[in-house]
């Protein structure tokens, strides 16, 4: 497996190669936001692990053009930005994960292993009502016209449709879909659900994915 390290501090970034290599992973290590974007277009890399804040170019727009280039290799952010908001714009980005610095390197091995099984599974498709969620070609449809839909949002409208008819909690839904296994602020969520309904044009009569108050959500067919 191949693995793209963005960090301009050579000492974490010495850190995260030395140990991945020592798990047998290949490590490419660019510092600079300019040369990593034109590695990450060019090369085949399985993980791209990303700091935000780079010289030249930043780990955002790095993000976002990679995004936009169609590709689909899991990016993760490593940074010291821990707002909700700014974890929001990060994912919003088409980041698949996001862990804030200080980290252990166990915690990355972990959230780097998620990953690359992420890409290993077998590839269903989800229906709902119209909507309809191919997880082979990261596509999802409603009334059979594509809906752009960011990384982060496609994996919760994916989690929601795989349990169909099943109450998702907030806890479960941090968990699985951005592998956040500690007290966390769920709002992020929210933002998220508004973000899919608004993209799909769900009006308040096609109510699939529902709120269930203290709870958290339930995607379901309508009576």
């Amino acid at each position: 497996m191949d693995i793209l390290v963005v960090e301009d501090e050579i000492g974490i970034s010495n850190f995260i190669k030395q140990g991945l290599e020592e798990e047998g992973y290949s490590v490419t290590v660019e510092s600079g936001g300019d040369n990593a974007l034109v590695a990450a277009l060019k090369i085949h890399f399985d993980i791209i692990l990303l700091d935000w804040m780079l010289p030249k170019v930043s780990g955002l727009e790095i993000c976002k053009t990679i995004r936009k280039s169609n590709k689909t290799t899991a990016i993760i952010f490593l940074t010291a930005k821990d707002t909700v908001q700014e974890t929001i714009v990060g994912l919003q980005a088409g980041a698949n994960d996001y862990i804030k610095k200080p980290f252990s390197f166990e915690e990355l091995l972990e959230r780097i292993k998620v990953q690359l099984r992420n890409v290993t599974e077998e590839k269903p498709q989800y229906t709902l009502g119209p909507i309809t969620l191919r997880t082979d070609t990261y596509k999802v449809f409603y009334n059979n016209h594509e809906v752009i839909l960011t990384q982060k949002e496609f994996a919760l409208l994916e989690f929601l449709l795989k349990n169909k008819g099943t109450v998702c909690t907030r806890t479960e839904i941090i968990k699985q879909v951005w592998n956040i296994h500690f007290n966390y602020d769920t709002g992020v969520i929210d933002v998220f659900i508004n973000g899919i309904r608004k993209k799909l044009g769900l009006t308040k009569d096609e109510n699939y994915i529902k709120a269930i108050r203290g709870v958290g959500y339930i995607a379901n067919e309508i009576d």
